[in-house]
């Protein structure tokens, strides 16, 4: 296996692993998951921020890359921004990182690729979409919602909790009449 394809084998692997314990998970992890030494991915890496931050930048760099590829058809809608964003939110490891990234925001790079990440999620919906400011801070909203309940695995849990059986029941009637239009 060249560099290259060792370097992004333990990129998919700390996606996987800080998808799943965030920043709390370990180089040690990162490195059992890809099948590599631990002194290997701090040799590559320097730091476990440093390949946080990466993977973190990656996942943020696919959100804003897939709405931007959106945004540029021709003709762009509101609900052609809105299939990009589901279509995203199937890959729930990208999702998981996401939010983590957010909670670790306290450090000032991962605070500035998250503020990125939903600022040009707003901008890019209301410049290509002609939308008003609040109908795109409601599509961020809505896409941050959409994200906590996947974070949850909600829709797995349906009978546990009787207000978020309802929250995810207004949701899928929003989603069905947001594709009906």
């Amino acid at each position: 296996m060249s560099g290259d394809e060792r370097r992004e084998q333990i990129l998919a692997a700390a996606r996987r692993v800080f998808a799943e314990g965030g920043y709390a998970a370990t180089t040690d992890e990162v490195a059992r998951a890809a099948h590599v030494s631990q002194p290997y991915v701090v040799r590559l890496f320097g730091s476990k921020r440093d390949l946080f931050l990466e993977v973190y930048r990656q996942a943020a760099d696919t959100v804003v890359s897939t709405l931007t590829a959106a945004a540029a058809v021709p003709g762009a809608t509101k609900e052609s921004m809105g299939q990009a964003y589901l279509a995203l939110i199937e890959d729930r490891d990208l999702l998981r990182l996401l939010m983590h990234g957010f909670i670790a925001s306290a450090d000032d790079e991962v605070g500035r690729v998250a503020r990125h990440c939903l600022g040009e999620s707003y901008r890019l919906y209301v410049e290509r979409t002609g939308a008003s400011d609040d109908e795109a801070r409601q599509f961020v909203a809505f896409g941050m919602l959409l994200n906590v309940l996947i974070a949850v695995d909600a829709e797995a849990h349906r009978g546990e909790d009787a207000g978020m059986d309802g929250l995810v029941e207004c949701v899928a009637l929003t989603a069905r009449r947001q594709a009906q239009a």
